[in-house]
């Protein structure tokens, strides 16, 4: 028996070719009727997609590129996790590249690895500048993560410094009066760490506490190991202090080994708190109170910008691509966005993703929301 084709679904179905092909791509302009009676009659006809064919055809290869800087942190593990899984509900196959934070690796990766067997890239970029992302004429789609190093181009991120700001307020209201940033940066610049510290430093002000430049703790890395070394550090100073604001989760984690072998009490003495909300810190003793970004809607946003920008550049007249919105904190990132709907190239999207504090015993003494 012949293998279905999509003229054979579509006089199944009693629509026309094109509505197959909309409902197959999950467009949003098809009725939920529609939509309906021509999936009952893949269903029915056996009919498979032709993915590599239907790539080809429109001078695609189905393949995008995740750009990380280390694997093995676990945010970025999980992340990867949930961009593969969006992916593949766009029929899209993910290449899982590590940087290393080395802008070498960004610009190879920034420049589709020198070949064209990527459709698009979603980068988090950490050494490239804003004159890196200028000129990328001829580059794949691109679709940054992480802090906005330049407004020409799609980006998703949560909004790091009122995040930081929320984690140091609780702190705060807790009674806590030094607290100390572990992985903090005494510097301008429009990086990730850069953006908490300045959301730290602008809780404490709010408070009416200094701020003492000897409260930034710095780190070689953003590891367990560096956490650690770093309050240990700090300990064998003899500085005083009641609270750790922790730029990620590694360090936090590292930070309450430290504190356990020390015999201070967690959060007893000192109340810690992180960021990324990664599985570990569901299962340290004690359980790690953080920041948690929604992780789930940064692939989806992500993923979704990603397969618009392709649409553009491979098919100009087609549909943006269904839920290319969805998962973006309604309340921030609006200034400047172009409502990206209709064909056409449009203008550079600017989504912030939604953040909450996740409040565990490292704080709190006991489970808490």
């Amino acid at each position: 028996m012949a293998r279905p084709r999509i003229k054979d679904v579509a006089r199944h179905a009693g629509v026309s070719e094109k509505t197959v092909s909309n409902v197959i791509n999950d467009y949003a302009h098809v009725s939920d009727r529609t939509r309906t009676v021509v999936r009952a009659s893949i269903e029915q006809l056996g009919y498979r997609v032709n993915l590599a064919g239907r790539h080809l055809r429109k001078g695609r290869t189905g393949i995008i590129a995740l750009v990380v800087p280390e694997l093995d942190i676990p945010y970025f593990a999980e992340l990867a996790r949930h961009v593969i899984r969006e992916a593949e509900k766009c029929s899209l196959t993910v290449l899982i590249h590590q940087s290393g934070a080395d802008r070498a690796h960004e610009l190879a990766a920034l420049a589709g690895f020198g070949s064209t067997f990527v459709d698009g890239i979603i980068l988090s970029p950490l050494a490239l500048t804003a004159d890196d992302l200028r000129d990328r004429a001829g580059f794949p789609p691109t679709v940054l993560l992480g802090e906005l190093l330049e407004e020409g181009a799609d980006h998703v991120a949560i909004d790091n410094e009122r995040a930081a700001r929320e984690a140091t307020r609780h702190l705060i209201s807790l009674g806590r009066r030094t607290v100390l940033a572990v992985g903090g940066i005494d510097a301008p610049g429009l990086g990730t760490a850069e953006a908490r510290t300045r959301g730290y430093r602008a809780a404490l002000a709010e408070a009416g506490i200094a701020h003492d430049p000897a409260a930034l703790v710095p780190v070689d890395s953003f590891r367990m190991p560096a956490g650690a070394r770093a309050v240990a550090r700090v300990l064998r100073d003899g500085v005083r202090f009641d609270a750790l604001l922790c730029l990620n989760d590694q360090l936090a984690l590292g930070a309450l080994r430290t504190l356990y072998e020390h015999g201070v009490r967690v959060p007893e003495d000192v109340a810690v708190i992180g960021f990324d909300d990664v599985e570990g810190g569901r299962f340290s003793v004690p359980t790690l109170s953080t920041v948690a970004p929604d992780k789930a809607a940064v692939a989806k946003v992500a993923v979704q910008l990603l397969r618009r920008r392709i649409e553009e550049a491979t098919d100009p007249d087609g549909a943006e691509p269904e839920g290319a919105r969805d998962g973006a904190d309604p309340d921030a990132g609006r200034d400047g966005v172009v409502d990206g709907t209709g064909p056409g190239v449009q203008s550079p999207q600017d989504r912030i993703v939604a953040h909450r504090l996740v409040l565990r015993e490292s704080t709190e003494g006991h489970e808490g929301r």
